[in-house]
């Protein structure tokens, strides 16, 4: 019986296939992500609409500085400070 994948490993796996094709198309850094405009993400070759959610996904994640988390499909990591008393 072959194995189902979870929901969130294709959806890793999805955001793994984003990023390479943005690699691939000289997009290398968070300044490079947040400067994409609809106009540059469509010259992007082979790109779909699922793929260009992502990208959205991916610039708002980086505005908000919790791609990590995004990525790896959980919650933000950063809970309110408490002190220790």
């Amino acid at each position: 019986m072959a194995s189902k994948k979870t929901t969130a490993a294709l959806t890793l796996q999805q955001k793994v296939k984003v990023l390479q094709k943005l690699f691939a198309s000289g997009c290398t850094t968070e300044k490079d992500l947040k400067a994409l405009s609809l106009q540059s993400i469509l010259k992007i070759p082979d790109i779909t609409v699922p793929d260009m959610t992502v990208i959205t996904e991916l610039q708002e994640q980086v505005a908000k500085n919790k791609l990590f988390s995004y990525l790896g499909g959980g919650a933000d990591e950063q809970h309110t400070e408490q002190t220790e008393g």
